[in-house]
């Protein structure tokens, strides 16, 4: 009988190798498709060719060695299965490449490789001949009728369908990465079924839904559409929790987290009674602005805690994209939905407390403007259909409670800051910092550092040490780590003195009467002391005095020094604002022949340099009327002179028009040869005419002066309301001075007044 094999294959094969495994004929398999000479294969043969011989394969096994050069052809087995590939599918991320429905149709031997670019084309022997089988007539005639049916099948179904598209042979055998998947689909419908969803994102959903079922799983949008529904399906659309609203506990709550903050939790209590009052209230939308370490971040948290609610906090330091809150559109590989969604989706409620972190850090590049994008989340009037770009329906944001945090608010762009309820959040007093440590900074350390009351105690007047010598803070982070640092010191001395303490209790038990007797005979006098003290364990509990803080924190950073540098004319005080909160500024005036040019130094901007011509602008105009010469005894401060302002800490930027005052009184001192009152500071704009304009942040630049020791501040008389936010124990330690004009801060910043020559020939009165 001669040996016909049933199924014929061409006599030349192009030859796939891959690395996946071996195809072994009647099976099925996936292959990627990656190499170079792969990839020109696919798109010859397959993407263009329209017979059937164009879609039967050499599929040949190969081991990729990575020391051989790549554009040689690797050695090659003899043996391989010619296969006919059912299904190609493509992609060009992150870089082309395809993937192989692959069915095994016999073994074939390589005679010879004819080609090996662009891709190998070999002459092949076909093995499997009948006569290799023991099988009968009946049998051979049945298999050539079985081979005859599959080629009359694989040609209609090339005739039918283009081979790039996805294609099913009858008999093929289908994954267990298929049974498993349409479970999961079936549940995903489920869910969405009975998801309490709005109408129109319902029907995104179910629209979603069938077409995903109608998918392959190897497409890259499977996966995008799969977990775009899955979001869908966890977002808290009608879920939330209940506020508690019983405002005396919710004081208390408040009163217990955080001392002093009183107008911030006014703000929190009054919310609560108008949510009480009434269910539907729309979410308020806060704004947090102060100096660091002042608790806005955890104020926050307490607010959550009052009312029962989640909390998220979003970090937005940094943030110059705008698809960080409004998400990736799904047409972008990789996207995302935005933060808002997101931590609704972390949270799983959708009336959680948001903390808006740094709000005025927010940066700006070519992905957009993230402040802008915060307009929408930000406004009630309409956030309650709020869209993210990768969810692409509206989301309700009315019920959730937006508390947003700031250093300043120069940075917030206007439109931004529109929209938001600014709650000033300014730093403490020295009273209210002794009790914040005293209540929770050094509870939290000790419990952190497994100490006890009992093995250290921390007096009032130490705090006030640490506070008063080596901090100078608006808040009370810096603070919090001094105490950290003795803690630390504290808790190697107990180690220490438990170890010398169960040592001596071994010695005690081991050596008995006997062996001390024989140390105290052979020891001498002035050494057994020593030994004694050095084993014994320190006493307890370990008092901390400023000898334990030089010793543990090293020498005070910040002493008092205002009244040396005030010790010669030509040098007053200020009082600055900054983000980190108020502090005190001095300002030096030296005065030299030359050419009468103005200098300034200090790292000074725009409008605090035109304060500085400005005033001396004005001193030139009133020389005479306050007797102000210059070294040759001219009116004409000028004439010859120059003269040189100075704003030391020259490594900080310095700007605003608050300083104006202090360069007056600083040239008024250097052309009288008078000395400032070094227990003045002052702050306050003026104009050519010699008015004293108003300036902001009264509160945190008297607290300034408060904690340099000073004892009058000088400040505009159209910010006298503002003294009422200042702490009744800070007005009772200062003086205040409200002026309208450059002649009542003259007269307040001098001992005895300032003199003023009223008319020639008439005697010299003071103000």
């Amino acid at each position: 009988m001669s040996s016909v094999s049933p199924i014929q294959i061409p006599s030349r094969l192009p030859l796939l190798l891959t690395h996946e495994g071996v195809l072994l004929p009647g099976s099925t398999m996936r292959t990627s498709v990656d190499s170079a000479r792969n990839l020109q294969l696919v798109r010859s043969r397959l993407l263009k060719g329209t017979s059937l011989q164009s879609t039967i394969l050499g599929v040949i096994p190969n081991t990729p060695d990575p020391a051989s050069d790549a554009q040689d052809l690797p050695p090659l087995h003899r043996i391989g299965t010619a296969a006919l590939a059912v299904q190609v599918v493509g992609s060009n991320w992150p870089k082309p490449h395809y993937t192989l429905l692959i069915t095994g149709l016999c073994r074939f031997q390589i005679v010879q490789v004819l080609k090996e670019k662009p891709y190998p084309v070999a002459e092949v022997e076909q093995l499997d001949r009948l006569e290799e089988f023991p099988n009968t007539c009946k049998t051979r005639e049945e298999l050539g009728e079985l081979s005859e049916q599959f080629y009359k099948y694989a040609v209609q179904v090339i005739a039918i369908r283009p081979i790039r598209r996805i294609t099913h042979i009858p008999g093929a055998l289908e994954d267990e990465d298929e049974d498993e998947d349409h479970d999961d689909i079936v549940m995903l419908e489920k869910k969405i079924r009975t998801s309490s969803m709005p109408e129109q994102a319902h029907k995104v959903c179910v629209k979603e839904i069938k077409r995903l079922k109608k998918m392959p799983q190897s497409m890259p949008e499977y996966a995008l559409t799969r977990n775009y529904l899955e979001l869908m399906v966890e977002l808290p659309w009608n879920k939330s929790t209940t506020d508690r609203l019983d405002i005396r506990a919710a004081r208390i709550l408040l009163d217990n987290d955080h001392y002093a903050m009183e107008k911030l939790k006014k703000r929190v209590l009054e919310y609560l009674a108008v949510r009480q009052l009434k269910n539907n209230l729309k979410g308020p939308i806060l704004c947090f602005v102060g100096p660091p370490g002042v608790g806005k971040t955890s104020v926050g948290r307490s607010v959550a805690k009052t009312l029962g609610r989640e909390f998220h906090r979003i970090a937005l330091g940094g943030v110059c994209d705008q698809s960080d809150i409004r998400g990736h559109r799904r047409t972008y590989v990789g996207s995302m939905p935005g933060r808002i969604i997101n931590g609704l989706k972390t949270v799983g409620v959708n009336n959680p407390v948001f903390l808006l972190d740094e709000v005025d850090k927010l940066g700006k590049s070519l992905q957009g403007d993230p402040a802008a994008a915060l307009l929408e989340v930000l406004d009630p009037e309409q956030n309650h259909n709020f869209t993210d770009h990768y969810l692409n329906v509206a989301f309700d944001l009315s019920q959730v409670l937006f508390i947003a945090t700031a250093n300043t608010t120069a940075t917030i762009p206007p439109a931004l800051l529109d929209r938001m309820e600014i709650i000033q959040v300014p730093g403490y007093t020295q009273e209210e910092k002794i009790e914040i440590a005293h209540r929770h900074l050094i509870p939290k350390q000790l419990e952190q550092h497994g100490l006890t009351p009992q093995q250290i105690q921390i007096p009032q007047v130490t705090t006030l040490d640490i506070i008063t010598r080596y901090t100078r803070e608006a808040g009370v982070r810096s603070l919090d780590r001094k105490f950290g640092a003795i803690c630390r010191a504290v808790a190697v001395k107990v180690a220490e003195g438990q170890h010398k303490e169960a040592k001596l209790d071994h010695s005690d038990v081991a050596e008995g009467e006997g062996c001390k007797e024989h140390i105290l005979e052979d020891a001498k006098p002035e050494s057994i002391n020593d030994a004694t003290d050095l084993a014994l364990p320190p006493e307890m509990p370990i008092l901390i005095d400023f000898h334990a803080l030089k010793d543990i924190l090293g020498p005070p950073m910040y002493e008092m020094e205002v009244s040396e540098r005030l010790s010669q004319p030509g040098v007053a005080i200020g009082l600055a604002w900054t983000p980190l909160g108020g502090e005190i500024m001095f300002v030096e005036a030296s005065r030299m022949d030359g050419e009468g040019q103005l200098t300034l130094t200090g790292q000074l901007g725009d409008v605090m340099k035109e304060s500085a011509h400005l005033a001396i602008s004005w001193l030139r105009s009133n020389a005479k009327k306050y007797h102000l010469t210059n070294a040759s005894g001219n009116f004409d401060l000028l004439d010859n002179t120059d003269i040189h302002l100075h704003f030391p800490a020259g490594a900080v930027t310095k700007d605003g028009p608050s300083a104006g005052v202090t360069i007056v009184t600083c040239l008024a001192s250097l052309f009288s040869g008078r000395l400032v009152r070094s227990d003045v500071a002052m702050t306050g704009e003026i104009t050519l005419r010699g008015l004293v304009l108003p300036v902001g942040g009264i509160k945190d630049k008297v607290l300034a002066a408060h904690r340099a020791g000073l004892k009058q501040v000088i400040i505009p008389q159209r910010n006298e309301k503002d003294l009422e936010e200042i702490p009744g124990n800070v007005r009772q330690d200062l003086s205040f001075v409200t002026a309208s004009c450059l002649d009542e801060v003259l007269n307040a910043a001098f001992d005895g007044g300032f003199i003023v020559k009223t008319r020639p020939g008439l005697l010299n009165s003071k103000l």
